[in-house]
């Protein structure tokens, strides 16, 4: 297994845990919403270069958002059926939507970047770690 073959899981791991999904460094975020340019241990680049390439972990944001959100209204509407608190869900429903988005933002960005690292390995020019 060479330097760039890691496991699926361990991508994802080091990934949701915001670090290089290649090396497990980091900070790849400067704050909340700028990720860093480069892997600050093994120099990966995070956007990899091509136009149009921060569309697929948009994708990402909006499917984990909707999919969380999916999972809380109805897990809310099974455990307190058959009353279920219906403005609750309609007006924390609406809320949550809104925030689910910006929560999920850096998560989307490196899982994203773990998910294109299985299909494409960095090339030399991108820095190895």
């Amino acid at each position: 297994m060479n330097a760039h073959s890691h496991h699926p899981l361990l991508l994802l791991l080091r990934a949701l845990r915001l670090r290089c999904p290649s090396c497990g460094g980091g900070p790849l975020f400067s704050n909340w919403l700028t990720m860093e340019p480069r892997c600050p241990r093994c120099g990966l680049r995070t956007e990899r270069g091509e136009s149009g390439y921060a569309v697929g972990a948009y994708m990402f944001n909006i499917m984990a958002s909707e999919l969380i959100w999916a999972g809380i209204f109805l897990g809310l509407i099974v455990t307190t059926w058959p009353n279920p608190p219906w403005d609750l869900l309609l007006y924390g429903g609406g809320a949550l939507m809104l925030a689910m988005p910006f929560l999920c933002y850096p998560f989307a960005k490196t899982v994203f970047l773990a998910f294109d690292l299985l299909f494409r390995p960095p090339e030399e020019t991108e820095g190895t770690g």
